[in-house]
């Protein structure tokens, strides 16, 4: 099949946990003899500050076909020039299959739907429930959901959660398919040693996007209480949220423990994973969170809020604390740095996460 790909921001990239499904999704699909073309958001992109040196002009990665739709580097706008012109570009494309991702994109499905377009959408969380929008971008993704339960031949979700929201609210019927993880790179503490003096078990790690809905001001304030030597690491970029990540650095100032890398990829990401101690997640709002599905693949323990879509993938294999309270949070980084003895790495059942059953599932939607 001819497939066309639309809604993330650039391939390759570990921007946000679209593009890294985008890219996973792509590539493998080029593998089982589809031809795949991804249509990168062209603009600033706000964590891999060598994403347009090193990248602007790629037409081809692994096999897939890039893509790139201009658009302006303004907060709400960018996506909604990009995901109109690439949903104009793609009438002249031949394509099999469109496959939108995340809600925002989906406002522009009624333009190949008048053109009788097949259509399958990948909702990767309630995006406007995140709390980085307001105003019109909230309304504008919240139009875009509705186009997507409207037009779409076909809707994947990532969590029971959001599969029971479609039903629930809409009577729509979606499949669900969650994302996969791949086998890790396990590395001992080197880059990381010398930039940041990190070492096998001395750090907590936060890795995702530093926007308020992951719930970073919580980990702080918790972390703070805590009389521990264990330093905490932050890792990650912005995403059109530089007033809390200013609010962020501020709060990080004020206890020399704590560590700000920046965005993180390749060898030093694999090692961050590889070495800590406790991997914290205290999101509000989550999709399907990949980071921390990463984090089970290298055996972290993972102490997470109890919303339902991280509670979904961890079981009861991980620690999870109240959502949103920073006092039940530092308890529970007290009992695991204080009070336990040092914490062993965990081996996790993620057979269901396997991106060749994933391929095999997504392949199905498209034949049927």
């Amino acid at each position: 099949m001819k497939i066309a790909m639309i809604g993330h921001k650039r391939i390759p990239s570990r921007e946000g946990g679209v593009e890294i499904v985008v890219e996973e999704l792509a590539t493998r699909l080029v593998k089982d003899g589809h031809q795949v073309d991804v249509y990168n958001r062209r603009g600033k992109n706000v964590q891999d500050k060598n994403a347009d040196k090193d990248k602007k002009k790629l037409k081809e990665y692994k096999g897939v076909k890039i893509i790139t739709i201009p658009t302006i580097n303004k907060k709400g706008i960018d996506a909604l020039i990009y995901s109109f012109l690439a949903s104009i570009r793609v009438l002249f494309g031949k394509y099999d299959i469109l496959h939108y991702h995340a809600e925002g994109s989906c406002a522009m499905l009624w333009i190949p739907h008048l053109f009788k377009k097949k259509i399958v959408v990948t909702i990767h969380g309630l995006d406007w429930q995140r709390s980085k929008w307001g105003g019109f971008a909230t309304k504008y993704i919240k139009f875009g959901e509705k186009l997507a339960v409207k037009y779409a031949d076909k809707i994947i979700v990532l969590s029971k959660g959001v599969q029971k929201y479609f039903k629930d609210t809409y009577d729509r019927d979606t499949v669900f398919i969650p994302n996969g993880v791949n086998k890790p790179t396990i590395r001992e503490a080197n880059i990381i040693k010398q930039k940041y003096g990190l070492v096998k078990d001395n750090y907590i790690l936060f890795l995702a996007r530093i926007v308020p809905e992951k719930g970073l001001h919580y980990l702080i304030e918790a972390f703070k209480q805590v009389k521990t030597d264990k330093k905490l690491v932050i890792a990650g970029g912005a995403s059109h949220t530089n007033d809390y990540l200013e609010k962020i650095k501020k709060m990080a100032s004020e206890d020399d423990r704590i560590i700000m890398t920046g965005f993180v990829q390749g060898q030093e990401l694999e090692e961050l994973y590889s070495n800590c101690y406790l991997y914290c997640l205290p999101s509000d709002v989550e999709g399907m969170p990949l980071s921390l599905l990463e984090a089970m693949s290298y055996g972290c323990n993972c102490l997470v809020s109890n919303i339902e879509e991280n509670i979904q993938l961890g079981k009861e294999d991980i620690y999870y604390f109240e959502k949103s309270n920073i006092s039940n949070l530092k308890l529970r980084l007290e009992e695991l740095i204080l009070n336990n003895e040092k914490l062993k790495r965990k081996q996790y059942d993620l057979k269901n996460y396997d991106w060749n059953q994933i391929i095999k599932k997504t392949n199905g939607i498209y034949n049927n």
